[in-house]
């Protein structure tokens, strides 16, 4: 296996455009370009505030966006009307429970902004072992027939949670996993997590993008307070 030598972020100026040989695409954001998908590369990419997000016809891109999107717990914002559905306890959640079911929904998702998924069969392949490893988490959300109808995985990246993506079955279920998640979060020590790139929808909980120096900054602070945040998720 190759391991990524991958650059200090603030140290490299990455491409300005790529081309697949017929288009080009803004390269905003993208520190390295190729290498193989695997759970070293993975673990070493999010402690240095990095992320594969595939692209079809490129070689695979590794971003390090600028701004990026956080969000910090002391600043979440909850609906009345999600807090009441959180209050009537419609669902039941769990958190590494079934993370394979959890990616392959996100994967297949629909999403109208996006021409397709970037989660491919390779991706879930790999997030799956880099969960077996301990790095990546999944939670789910159930409903009272015990089907799962929502949820959301990630990696942590050595004390911050690094969020990659959300689905629901029905209304209001990943939402509510998020919060069940910063519930579990701030109980071990977290503050805030990682959303990567800003949504309407988590911009409604209260989201915000800062500058990629200050995400960095941020990002070393937490390690080194070396908070354990799912060591003991059975």
């Amino acid at each position: 296996m190759a391991r990524i030598d991958f650059p200090d972020p603030l140290e490299h100026e990455g491409p300005r455009w790529l081309t697949d040989g017929e288009f080009y695409y803004p390269a905003k954001g993208i520190v390295h370009l190729g290498g193989e998908l695997s759970i070293e590369n993975l673990r070493n990419a999010y402690r240095k505030g990095i992320f594969p997000w595939y692209t079809p016809g490129l070689p695979l891109p590794w971003h390090s966006p600028d701004p990026r999107a956080i969000l910090v717990f002391d600043e979440v914002k909850i609906p009345r009307s999600l807090a009441k559905l959180r209050r009537q306890g419609k669902f039941t959640f769990t958190i590494d429970h079934d993370f394979r079911s959890v990616i392959a929904a996100c994967a297949a998702s629909e999403r109208p902004d996006q021409p397709g998924t970037w989660i491919t069969d390779e991706f879930i392949e790999v997030y799956s072992e880099l969960h077996k490893a301990g790095d990546a988490h999944s939670v789910e959300a159930w409903n009272k027939d015990g089907e799962l109808v929502g949820g959301l995985y990630g990696v942590d990246a050595g004390g911050v949670f690094c969020g990659e993506s959300m689905f629901y079955k029905e209304a209001n279920a990943s939402k509510l996993a998020l919060l069940f998640l910063i519930d579990h979060l701030r109980l071990r020590g977290s503050t805030w997590l990682d959303v990567q790139v800003m949504t309407p929808h988590l911009e409604t909980l209260g989201a915000r993008e800062i500058a990629r120096d200050v995400f960095l900054a941020k990002l070393r602070s937490a390690q080194q307070a070396s908070n354990r945040l799912f060591s003991d998720v059975k």
